[in-house]
């Protein structure tokens, strides 16, 4: 194909941008584990330049959901797992939206509470024995105040859930897990809310990257995989795993009706020297190639009319989080404003002002942000045309 004239390429991949980043297709991990983010108030402005208008937050905080009134972005918030002992009292649960949820809706608008994260890998019988009572009791918390229309609950869960995930028509969960997820599935099945998992392929290549081909796991061409039981091709593992765990809800007795969405997904950009794959360049692959597939609207494979939808992790580097390097440096953006993933263009910008917010100074936030990010997807169409 010839390439489109220069002036017009940049506002054709800044619409493409737009248009992967905005509906139901994408959302944003916001996390805060850090002591050197910009202000809720800064981040509102710049996501809304990005036409992000989805993002999850793991807690509920008042100065995130005072920020976003009357953005329109739509949000996920969390009720830890600290919580759950407490929660499952339907009296503390409906306390709880009351002082968390009606002050800011109709306002900010919040459409999912997510009652605790990865808690059947955790280490606390306790909390997954309360897992499945505390999100009865805030979903019939929900349905008293009258907002079970408006809001869903559901929890997240991490991917290694499943004992078996390839060939993804033979995917399983654990059996050890299997009382709890016949409870969560059935309170699914119900209610209507999405299953969430939180899944990483770097994860996998970095376990193992003598076996695990890169290129499928970056959504680069490569052979692929092929599973033998339905003769379904795989061009990367993400969609692999979103179809094992279709499989595995599948394999409990429960109607495929149940949404898969991907609550957690995305690569690090620096590692420890153990964590193989780690990298600027990888990063900026899996999530540039992630947000095209994504612009395409395609379902997986196995369920080729179902868009997949996913939420990016995460918005910033986070300086606080504990475990090894990797997991502090997740982000797409470092906290003053600049991306994380070398474009070329960064020593030009001008860095985020942390100060009130005015119209220059969200103009040039604007141009911090979707700039480099567009002259990205821009390369990257250039490399594939």
């Amino acid at each position: 194909m010839a390439t489109p004239p220069r002036r017009h390429l940049l506002l054709l991949l800044l619409l493409i941008f737009s248009d992967s980043m905005e509906g139901h297709g994408v959302g944003i991990n916001y996390g805060q584990i850090a002591d050197n983010l910009p202000t809720p108030s800064r981040v509102s402005s710049l996501l809304r330049s990005l036409n992000i208008t989805r993002v999850k937050l793991y807690d509920a905080d008042p100065k995130v959901l005072s920020a976003f009134a009357d953005t329109g972005v739509e949000f996920q918030i969390g009720l830890g797992n600290e919580y759950l002992d407490r929660i499952r009292d339907p009296i503390q649960a409906q306390a709880w939206i009351q002082e968390h949820v009606q002050p800011y809706i109709p306002r900010t608008n919040i459409r999912c509470i997510t009652v605790g994260n990865e808690v059947l890998l955790g280490n606390d019988a306790n909390q997954i024995a309360h897992l499945v009572p505390a999100m009865q009791s805030v979903y019939a918390a929900l349905l008293s105040l009258g907002l079970s229309n408006r809001i869903y609950v559901t929890t997240a869960h991490s991917f290694n859930i499943l004992g078996a995930s390839f060939p993804p028509s033979s995917g399983a969960f654990r059996p050890d897990l299997t009382e709890t997820l016949q409870g969560i599935l059935s309170f699914h099945t119900r209610t209507g809310s999405p299953f969430l998992i939180n899944a990483y392929p770097f994860f996998a290549y970095k376990d193992n990257p003598g076996q695990v081909p890169l290129s499928y796991v970056l959504f680069q061409p490569n052979p692929g995989q092929v599973d033998p039981a339905t003769n379904l091709h795989y061009d990367n593992m993400l969609y692999a795993q979103i179809d094992a765990v279709y499989s595995a809800i599948r394999a409990l007795g429960h109607s495929a009706d149940i949404q898969v969405k991907v609550s957690e997904t995305g690569w690090p950009s620096k590692g420890d020297p153990s964590e193989v794959g780690a990298t600027p360049e990888n990063a900026r692959l899996y999530n540039g190639n992630l947000l095209n597939r994504i612009a395409l609207k395609q379902g997986t494979p196995a369920r080729p009319s179902t868009p997949i939808d996913i939420f990016v992790f995460a918005l910033f580097n986070e300086n606080l989080k504990s475990g090894p390097t990797s997991e502090r440096n997740y982000g797409l953006y470092f906290p003053d404003g600049t991306p994380v993933y070398n474009v070329g263009l960064q020593n030009f910008l001008p860095r985020m002002d942390y100060s009130a917010a005015s119209p220059i100074n969200i103009v040039m936030s604007f141009f911090n942000f979707v700039l480099p990010v567009a002259l990205f997807l821009c390369s990257w169409q250039l490399n594939n045309w």
